[in-house]
């Protein structure tokens, strides 16, 4: 039986830190990763405790009044600059983001990338890969924000997904309608 067993064509080598019992491995580097400190601050999932994200990053994670300080910063940073802005060119920056914006923007970035909307002067540049993204994205903020968004906001999401979602249909279908380059047109004899 022996003979007809056949060697696996991979091999599965445990790269985790630590065993099961919490103990370091012997061949587990000892140094963490040099990690940015604005990446600290991002705790991608609540699956992770702070705990957690010290261990990992090598560095304690922000405490709640570093990060208002921080944001409190990040907003007297960005009223500089829209006071820069509006002395040296007399225009009023742009106000401040919200989700209405944050939406209305990633629709544009989707029909642009689909080539149905363009900048004057310019030709389409069609990102088809950009604009699947662009409208998951959209997606996944919808799933995401489910129960948090006002009914404004909520039909403007679906409204703009749906929108996009019918536009690249049409943008794949007339793409699977059209020959390859170099085939015979439809109709055509060889």
């Amino acid at each position: 039986m022996s003979a007809n067993r056949k060697e696996p064509d991979f091999v599965v080598t445990a790269r985790r830190k630590f065993t099961e019992e919490g103990v370091r491995r012997e061949e587990a580097p000892e140094a963490a990763p040099e990690i940015p400190a604005a990446d600290t601050a991002r705790v991608v999932s609540e699956k992770f405790s702070k705990e957690d994200v010290e261990r990992q990053t090598g560095r304690a994670a922000p405490s709640e009044a570093e990060q208002a300080t921080q944001h409190a910063d990040d907003r007297a940073g960005s009223q500089r600059l829209d006071d820069l802005l509006q002395e040296r060119t007399g225009h009023a920056a742009a106000a401040e983001m919200t989700f209405e914006r944050l939406v209305a923007s990633l629709y544009m970035t989707a029909m642009m990338q689909l080539g149905m909307m363009v900048p004057e002067g310019e030709e389409p540049r069609i990102d088809i890969l950009g604009a699947r993204q662009t409208i998951d994205t959209l997606g996944l903020l919808n799933e995401k924000t489910k129960g948090n968004l006002t009914p404004a906001e909520q039909t403007l999401l679906q409204q703009t997904l749906f929108e996009l979602r019918m536009a690249f249909l049409e943008f794949t279908d007339a793409i699977a309608r059209t020959p390859p380059p170099g085939a015979p047109a439809a109709g055509g004899k060889k």
